[in-house]
């Protein structure tokens, strides 16, 4: 009678248990979380490139309602003169075609940051799995991993995704492919190296003497230790891949039937707009990729320095 009763109490002492400690880890995850916060706010320039990113998105977002598509119809702009200087009327200019400057940026916007996220979620899930990999595993395994790494590493990334582009059917996916699958190394190489310093703590060789499996301990112990600064470096590689894709777009080596900054770069090259005067074709979507570019680098080191120990101590 006294065993049978035991039991249950057992039981239910270590279902309190657990949901208390379960409790106490989302309080400080939910704490920590407020920390960063608070330290990110603490950064000024880069608040204002959140709020600026954070404007380009929705301008992304609601290009239809903001500029409607038909306005991209050239058959529809007989009327627009041609290479029009910004002015009230114009407020960017217009193209070779009649087109407003400002619609094709609006559009433009669309494919760029699909085309950078897009890519950096595929480098950033590529770099970290095969980071865990070679930092984890030892030996032969980890030899073999790390000579891939190395291989992509030394082959010039801008080379091999134009050669993937070329090859491939010419649209958006092609592009995040082609800068995903070039990309992952740099990631790769930094999340083995965090790996290997949290591989060696103390918490992580208990795991592995009590008989944690290999999937445990990726999964408990080093993505949660890896993972701010592959969020750090999410934001920092985000402006190298709308980079590639203005680039990849500027060799005409884009979808020409979708709006992109890049595109409207390889346009303004078609009818030489640098030698012939027509400046605001060029400096317009040059700025635009340069301020974007810049707003994801100042996010990207201000959430470093929150996340490096080492960095926010200096």
């Amino acid at each position: 009678m006294s065993e049978t009763q035991t039991r249950p109490a057992n039981t239910r002492e270590y279902r309190n248990g657990k949901s208390r400690r379960v409790n106490v880890a989302r309080q400080r995850k939910l704490q920590r979380l407020k920390e960063v916060a608070k330290e990110f706010a603490e950064h000024r320039a880069a608040m204002v490139a959140l709020v600026f990113l954070l404007v380009i998105s929705l301008i992304a977002v609601f290009a239809p309602l903001i500029a409607p598509e038909s306005m991209l119809n050239v058959t529809k702009l007989l009327d627009v003169p041609h290479f029009a200087p910004p002015s009230w009327e114009h407020p960017f200019g217009t193209d070779h075609q009649g087109r407003e400057i400002w619609v094709r940026m609006v559009w433009g916007a669309r494919t760029s940051l699909v085309v950078g996220l897009a890519a950096t979620a595929m480098s950033m899930i590529i770099g970290t799995v095969v980071g865990l990999a070679a930092g984890h595993f030892t030996g032969l395994a980890g030899g073999i991993i790390m000579r891939v790494v190395d291989f992509f590493l030394v082959l010039p990334s801008l080379i091999l995704a134009i050669v993937l582009s070329s090859v491939l059917s010419r649209g958006v996916l092609t592009i995040v492919i082609a800068i995903g699958v070039t990309s992952w190394a740099g990631t790769a190489r930094v999340v083995r190296s965090q790996t290997l310093s949290v591989a060696s703590r103390t918490y992580v060789e208990r795991a592995e003497v009590l008989g944690g499996g290999h999937w445990h301990i990726i999964s408990k112990h080093l993505l949660p230790a890896v993972m701010p600064l592959v969020l750090a470096n999410t934001t920092l590689t985000v402006g190298s891949a709308i980079i590639a894709e203005s680039t990849l777009a500027f060799l005409g080596l884009g979808d020409t039937t979708q709006q992109s900054w890049g595109t409207v770069l390889k346009n303004a090259m078609d009818v030489s707009a640098a030698t012939s005067g027509y400046w605001w074709y060029i400096m317009i979507p040059g700025i635009a990729i340069v301020m974007v570019v810049l707003a994801c680098t100042l996010v990207g080191r201000a959430f470093e320095s929150i996340t490096n120990p080492m960095l926010r101590r200096n």
